[in-house]
């Protein structure tokens, strides 16, 4: 059963579990710190803090639902019951984190903690059980490829719609992007998206890999996992990756709105109709397009020089760009969106790579010593990608704290120098950590062919 074909109608289905995940996700990286900033009202170095804290819980949650999930028997399987049972928790805890209450300071601080807190919890217990469900749905290390480049191409046309989409839909229902209502009613829509799409990921997929042997011994899954060295060096390359990501994403908003916005002018009619692009959501959109395009990119480019080749080469570029966005003027609008469509579709092919590695290590466990703890690594794995995004959307509020930023004012000099070297050096400098990792990272195609073949021999036995 477990070398059944996916079938089209599935692909689709597991890329729309992703599709929700990343609506929220995006929003989160990339209009978070503005909406605490200047719409909630709070100092870019609390939210930094804030960041910090909640998510480096919210980072070691992770292992935990995915040591629950492995432990999940049901007649829906093992991780898609989670899709079913957290679809609505996860729409509501997000409109509440995007309310704005009437409270002094400390009442809204301790607000943001936790309904922030509750937020990256529910995620966990959402995302966790999907991400591990692309180790159950086929054994072969092509297939999951295939399966992890739908999921990313649905995840970044899911981030697509929601950048699109968002201040739209912000202005329309309060009038301007500061509106509190806005903000809110804004995301009862993605809410609502959100739950059926993962409601339709839950009904098209189907669990299909079994492990050698069911074992719940948790203190040897745990072993297995401090001894999977291509696990512990794909760790480090992932929070080098997120770290390039969210640092870019959480200033790119802030980049727009006080360092381009008086530069440039921007008519985005066509035919005679608005498109409702800001030069910020433009920028935006244009990476999640970019991002796509490397989804798609990074499957044939994988299958004939390998995941591991395709993962550094794609580094090192998003490195030149980076270094050479510095360089962008700021009343210079279109190589500014060239740069970082060229920036955009070097990380969009990373992302399919990365979760299919991830599962390839799964098997490296089980080929190694007769065990796998599937949810256990994609928690593990899930952990590392939060960390990463926590090193970085903490970061952001800092340097911002650090270079002087003031939210609804007129930056000086530099502040705007601070946010510029957070759009190119800062993750350029996050990239070759990642290549530095990567470099190392023991399996190749033919470690991966040999695993593959012999596993296939075991389970048949």
């Amino acid at each position: 059963m477990e070398n059944t074909p996916i079938k089209l109608q599935e692909k689709i289905g597991y890329g729309l579990g992703d599709a929700a995940s990343s609506m929220f996700w995006k929003i989160f990286s990339m209009y978070l710190m503005f909406y605490y900033t200047d719409v909630y009202g709070l100092a870019p170095a609390v939210v930094g803090t804030m960041f910090l804290i909640t998510r480096v819980w919210d980072s070691f949650f992770d292992p935990i639902v995915g040591i629950l999930a492995d432990r999940t028997n049901s007649r829906w399987g093992k991780f898609r019951p989670y899709l079913l049972w957290v679809s609505i928790p996860f729409a509501l805890v997000g409109l509440l984190t995007f309310y704005t209450p009437d409270f002094d300071e400390k009442g809204k601080i301790i607000y943001a903690y936790i309904t922030y807190s509750l937020m990256m919890m529910v995620y966990s217990l959402i995302n966790v059980p999907y991400a591990s469900l692309l180790g159950v749905l086929s054994s072969s290390r092509k297939e999951r490829t295939v399966l992890s480049s739908y999921r990313m191409v649905f995840a970044f046309a899911g981030s697509l719609l929601a950048l699109w989409i968002l201040e739209p839909l912000v202005v329309f229902f309060g009038g301007d992007l500061n509106s509190k209502e806005g903000w809110f009613y804004a995301m009862v829509v993605f809410g609502a998206l959100t739950t059926l799409f993962f409601l339709l990921c839950f009904t098209l997929t189907r669990e299909r890999v079994q492990p050698i042997a069911e074992n719940n011994d948790l203190k040897s899954d745990f072993k297995d996992l401090w001894n999977n060295r291509p696990w512990w060096i794909l760790l480090g390359a992932g929070v080098a990756t997120l770290i390039f990501n969210s640092v870019r994403d959480g200033a790119a908003v802030f980049y727009f709105k006080y360092y381009i916005s008086s530069q440039v002018s921007l008519d985005t009619n066509f035919l005679g109709q608005s498109l409702g692009l800001t030069p910020t959501s433009l920028y935006l959109v244009v990476g999640q397009a970019a991002n796509i395009v490397g989804v798609i990119l990074a499957t044939p480019i994988a299958n004939k020089i390998g995941k591991k080749k395709t993962f550094f080469y794609a580094m090192l570029l998003a490195f030149v760009f980076s270094i050479v966005f510095y360089f962008t003027n700021n009343s210079a609008l279109m190589p500014i969106l060239m740069l970082q469509s060229l920036i955009s579709a070097c990380a969009g092919a990373i992302f399919p790579l990365i979760w299919s590695m991830y599962a390839d290590t799964a098997d490296y466990s089980e080929w190694k010593r007769g065990r796998r703890a599937t949810g256990l690594v994609f928690s593990a794995s899930s952990m590392s990608q939060k960390l990463g995004w926590t090193l970085g959307g903490a970061a952001t509020g800092w340097l911002l704290a650090l270079y002087g930023f003031q939210a609804n004012t007129i930056q000086n000099a530099t502040t705007l120098e601070g946010i510029k070297l957070m759009l190119s050096i800062f993750p350029a400098v996050a990239t070759l950590i990642s290549l530095l990792f990567i470099w190392f990272y023991p399996l190749d195609e033919q470690q991966l062919q040999k695993m593959e073949e012999e596993l296939k021999n075991t389970r048949t036995q």
